[in-house]
């Protein structure tokens, strides 16, 4: 069987209600999260905390040092898992995650976490070019609404879109659910 890591992307103070940047449905995700995170804490899965920093101002989203960049509780690493610091989109950009993955014989990586739209998104696509069977945990993230061109998206819509288009060639969307009854 191929190994497999889980990678859990920005699940981080800034996204809470109370946060620089509230995302929908985020208790939900990280419930979720949360699940998927004890199934492969159970059978011995590495698990890989992506952190986001925004080096510069503390009035920045994601600032060094500031609660916002705490990861979530639910979700907190313990002794022995992997806290990677990004500064981009793409958790595998100047982070040592693929060299990390690599040393470990991972070939295949679950992501769940924030934004859908963005780091997920990023994360997800770069897994793939780098050859990873790649499964997103879709009801495990989380995103928010947007415009474009005085356009509103909800939330939900936006998530939908981005689930969708990975699915088309990137990665496999599963539920939580579905994931820890395979």
């Amino acid at each position: 069987m191929a190994k497999r890591a889980l990678i859990i992307v920005d699940l981080q103070n800034e996204y809470e209600a109370d946060g620089k940047l509230p995302l929908e449905n985020l208790d939900h995700a990280v419930a979720n999260a949360r699940r998927v995170l004890g199934a492969a804490r159970d059978s011995g899965e590495m698990v890989v905390h992506i952190k986001h920093e925004t080096p510069g101002s503390h009035e920045a989203p994601f600032a060094v040092g500031t609660h916002g960049t705490q990861i979530v509780e639910a979700v907190a690493p313990i002794e022995g898992e992997t806290v990677l610091t990004k500064h981009f989109p793409n958790s595998f950009r100047d982070t040592g995650l693929k060299e990390l993955l690599d040393e470990a014989d991972v070939e295949n990586v679950v992501i769940v976490g924030a934004m859908s739209h963005m780091c997920i998104d990023a994360t997800a696509r770069a897994a793939c070019d780098f050859g990873y069977g790649v499964t997103v945990v879709g009801d495990a993230c989380a995103t928010r609404a947007l415009s474009a061109d005085g356009v509103h998206v909800p939330a939900a819509q936006v998530h939908a879109a981005f689930m969708a288009a990975l699915a088309f060639a990137y990665a496999k969307i599963v539920a939580t659910s579905d994931l820890l009854s395979a």
